[in-house]
């Protein structure tokens, strides 16, 4: 895995890359960074492909303004990884609040994009309350170990599956600056499978985003929207089942070539 950096405006985004071939290009969820997808990544670019996961602002290598920010800013940043790698369209993929800055891009760069993947993403446009404390909850600094342990297994995992594995990695201020940017922008980015193939993976345990029906994901998204459900995990996703995840996006990237 690569260490790499560019810069855009202000803004300083550090990216991991590695294998050769066309882009795939991966964002992690909320307050949380290109770790996730330590286990996803190596397999998607052992068949063939360049996987570039860029750090949001605020963790890592990567900084920048944290206020007055919308979608399309997070999504630039992330177009400025595309652009210093590669001149051809990518297979963009985002994990939760990722599918929000992939939609984005979709909306703001079309033609850096072939492709969508949305990996346990949120198409609703409010989330519960119950839901939205749970989050808030999984990454409270201020409670405990077991109470937050207890919000992590509640809302993002699988039952029988180990929450322990996202006690850290979390950073609240990016957290914070994300929904924030969500917030100040407007509703173009949602219908992403008016304008890119778009695969949504679905994760067959989660109740933050459960599983939509095809019917839904069109009403929400778009014509060209299909579905894939991944059993046995939750909303986390990416450590429950980092092979079928992985085999998901690589399945719909090769078809997309």
């Amino acid at each position: 895995m690569e260490t790499r950096m560019v810069q855009r405006g202000p803004a300083r985004i550090a990216y991991a890359a590695m294998g050769q071939g066309p882009a795939v290009l991966l964002l992690a969820s909320l307050g949380r960074g290109a770790e996730d997808f330590a286990a996803v990544a190596p397999a998607i670019a052992a068949a063939g492909f360049r996987v570039l996961c860029p750090e949001p602002r605020g963790i890592g290598g990567s900084a920048g303004p944290m206020e007055g920010l919308t979608l399309y800013d997070l999504a630039e940043d992330a177009g400025a990884v595309l652009a210093a790698e590669t001149e051809a369209p990518a297979l963009v993929a985002g994990h939760a609040f990722g599918n929000w800055v992939a939609r984005a891009l979709s909306a703001a760069r079309p033609e850096r994009v072939r492709g969508v993947a949305l990996l346990a993403a949120s198409i609703a446009a409010a989330t519960d309350p119950a839901i939205r404390a749970t989050i808030d909850g999984s990454f409270d600094p201020a409670l405990g170990e077991a109470e937050r342990l207890a919000h992590l297994q509640r809302g993002y995992f699988a039952p029988g599956h180990d929450a322990r594995v996202w006690l850290g990695g979390w950073h609240p201020p990016v957290a914070r600056m994300q929904r924030a940017a969500t917030a100040a922008t407007d509703d173009r980015w949602r219908r992403v499978a008016e304008r890119h193939p778009t695969l949504y993976v679905a994760a067959a345990e989660d109740v933050i985003a459960p599983v939509p029906t095809e019917a839904e994901l069109r009403a929400a998204l778009g014509p060209r929207v299909a579905l894939r459900v991944i059993p046995d995990c939750g909303h986390a996703l990416l450590p429950e089942q980092p092979a079928a995840t992985a085999a998901a996006v690589t399945g719909f990237a090769l078809a997309l070539a």
